[in-house]
């Protein structure tokens, strides 16, 4: 994870950030050039040029922060309810296999929390929680060994035959080489 609060600035940075923007908001009340403020406050202009135009509007408290950027759609509570049907599995929810996909996790969240989230949001949701995906820890029992190696020895190599070795070419469709 990227911040420590699971996205966003911390409060401790947030409160930094909104100290820088009220000297500037003081500066702005002195008549003090965007490029000057820039400058000794070590921003970009265009943060400057935004915060005056906050300031503009509002005043300093224009210039306060607003809280975080965006707090997760499910709060730990409902997450924690969330994880009792995962653990359920996907048939104890309709599915006929024993498999979570990010859609089926979806649309678990729509049907018990009549939340609507993206797939992005969902894998995000389920990384900062602590869950990944999962690979098969042992081979299919039905799996035949035997005709792995037959399709190794004998269809593989005719596969990757046919690919096309990398060699001098042309781009010109008017060469031999360029096909």
């Amino acid at each position: 994870m990227r911040y420590a609060d699971g996205g966003g600035l911390t409060a401790e940075r947030r409160a930094a950030r909104e100290r820088i923007r009220m000297e500037a908001g003081r500066r702005f009340e002195c008549g003090d050039r965007t490029s000057d403020i820039a400058k000794d406050l070590r921003v970009s202009e265009r943060s400057v040029e935004q915060w005056r135009r906050n300031w503009r509007e509002g005043g300093l408290a224009g210039l306060q922060s607003k809280g975080p950027a965006k707090l997760p759609k499910l709060s730990d509570e409902r997450f924690a309810l969330l994880e009792e049907e995962l653990v359920k599995g996907p048939a104890a929810h309709g599915w006929e296999d024993q498999r979570w996909t990010l859609e089926r996790v979806r649309t678990l969240i729509g049907r018990q929390f009549h939340i609507s989230c993206s797939i992005a949001g969902v894998w995000r949701l389920l990384h900062r929680h602590g869950w990944s995906w999962q690979s098969p820890s042992r081979r299919a029992l039905e799996r035949d060994e035997h005709a792995v190696e037959l399709w190794k020895k004998e269809v593989w190599p005719q596969v990757e035959a046919l690919r096309r070795r990398s060699g001098p070419g042309s781009s010109s469709r008017t060469r031999p080489d360029s096909r």
